[in-house]
């Protein structure tokens, strides 16, 4: 055996301590912006599906206002068959045009 020490001094302990820490840190730092970029991802399609539902329901809601306004108005008027039908084809356009599946990409966002 040579008669070297190898114990290490105070300060190289210390590094390699810091060292070892930092790396914890790191990979501590890296797990928590995954989790806050999967609540984020997942906020993000609560809140499509919550405007798509709006945009639904204010596009029926709409539609059947004309419907009312227009009956209103014209309730000494008969409108004729094919009125009645193209009118109705309008509206269910309209509704399908909001519920209709989407091509939402590659991730599915």
């Amino acid at each position: 055996m040579s008669g070297k020490n190898h114990r290490l001094n105070p300060l190289a302990s210390r590094k390699q301590l810091l060292i070892a820490e930092s790396d914890l840190n790191r990979a501590q730092l890296v797990q928590d912006w995954q989790a806050v970029a999967d609540k984020v991802h997942s906020l993000a399609n609560r809140a499509g599906i919550i405007s798509g539902l709006a945009a639904a329901v204010g596009s029926l809601m709409a539609g059947l206002t004309t419907l009312r306004r227009k009956k209103s108005a014209s309730a000494s008027e008969q409108p004729s068959w094919l009125q009645t039908i193209l009118k109705g084809a309008e509206l269910m356009s309209t509704v399908w045009q909001v519920f209709r599946p989407q091509d939402r990409g590659q991730d599915g966002i």
